[in-house]
């Protein structure tokens, strides 16, 4: 018959076996844990990674770092982008104005197209735009596109090759537009007529000497930097040949401006 100091005996290995089995549990859960932890941040470092070096072809190499600029300037970025369809020199990028408006006309075979262009909404375009002026860039070239669909109604000049694939040479970042209304569609905004906005192709920051004058307002997505507006008598030329309509060269209210429209010249204020 078992004894009492026996029976204390036992109860005492019991306990100390449920002991050891409760800290191994306790340990391997631990384990498990700092596992599973490990596990997720490499999954969230491997998409960081894969996010920030996708091989984007149409986007800019990443610039080097830059003083700061000074106030009331920004500092921009004219990454080169294969032949120009004119010879042209990108701009000067540091120290950039964001200050004012700038003047500038066309005088094109259609009538004269006045346009200001606005430093404080989109520095870098304004910049670009007015260098390209300088050059001579858009003298003798065609405006090459019009559309004059429900939703869409634009002239689109700024090609010197007249094919709607041409540019200067470089890019230009984008500068969204922040101040547009909603156009009552899924993320579109209202472009409104007289407004100036740069051309671009799906991708981001593909914009470079292209741009169109919106004669109405018009849908789109709110990825086209806006740059300005046009004077009345420049929208009177414009409704003048938009009334003409277009070849539909493109499909139906979308081709070359069957009222031929060059830009003679461009001219930037003093």
């Amino acid at each position: 018959m078992a004894t009492n100091q026996m029976r204390r005996e036992a109860a005492k290995r019991k306990l100390a076996n449920q002991q050891a089995r409760r800290a191994e549990r306790a340990r391997r859960q631990k384990r498990v844990a700092v596992i599973s932890s490990a596990a997720a941040v490499v999954v969230v470092v491997v998409a960081v990674v894969l996010l920030t070096t996708a091989p984007w072809k149409s986007d800019p190499a990443q610039p080097a770092a830059q003083a700061a600029a000074p106030p009331g300037t920004v500092n921009c970025q004219y990454p080169s982008d294969g032949a120009a369809a004119k010879p042209a020199n990108a701009p000067q990028a540091d120290a950039v104005s964001n200050q004012g408006t700038v003047p500038v006309s066309l005088t094109t075979s259609a009538g004269p197209i006045g346009l200001t262009l606005n430093r404080a909404e989109a520095p870098c375009t304004v910049n670009s735009f007015t260098s390209l002026a300088s050059q001579g860039y858009f003298d003798d070239t065609p405006c090459h596109r019009l559309t004059t669909s429900e939703g869409l109604k634009v002239l689109q000049c700024g090609d010197p090759s007249g094919q709607g694939t041409g540019g200067p040479g470089y890019t230009i970042a984008d500068e969204p537009p922040t101040n547009l209304a909603p156009a009552g569609q899924s993320g579109a905004v209202i472009y409104p007529r007289g407004t100036i906005a740069m051309a671009k192709t799906s991708a981001p920051n593909s914009g470079g000497s292209q741009f169109f004058l919106v004669y109405a307002d018009s849908t789109l997505p709110p990825d086209y930097t806006v740059f300005g507006t046009i004077d009345e008598a420049g929208l009177a030329t414009v409704d003048k040949v938009a009334g003409a309509g277009t070849d539909d060269s493109n499909g139906p209210g979308d081709g070359k401006p069957k009222t031929p429209v060059t830009i003679q010249t461009a001219t930037v204020a003093a």
